[in-house]
C-alpha cells in the first residue's frame, strides 16, 4: 500500500469517528479543539473530505 493510500484511510477513519461522535454524543472534536481557529477546521474537513474520494479510487484497486 503506498503512503498517500494509508494517509488517505487514516483520515477517513478519523472522519467517520468524529461523524460517530456527533451523532452519538452532540459534539463535534474538531470544533472543540480547533474552534478558536476556524480555518484549522476547515482544512481538516478539506483534507478528510478529500481522502474520502481517494478511497472511492481505493475499492477499484487490484494489486
Amino acid at each position: 500500500m503506498k503512503v498517500i493510500d494509508t494517509i488517505a484511510l487514516i483520515l477517513v477513519i478519523i472522519g467517520a469517528i468524529v461523524w460517530g461522535i456527533i451523532g452519538i454524543f452532540n459534539v463535534n472534536i474538531v470544533e472543540a479543539i480547533f474552534g478558536a481557529i476556524p480555518w484549522i477546521s476547515k482544512i481538516i474537513y478539506i483534507l478528510v473530505g478529500i481522502s474520502g474520494i481517494w478511497a472511492i479510487k481505493l475499492l477499484f484497486d487490484r494489486d
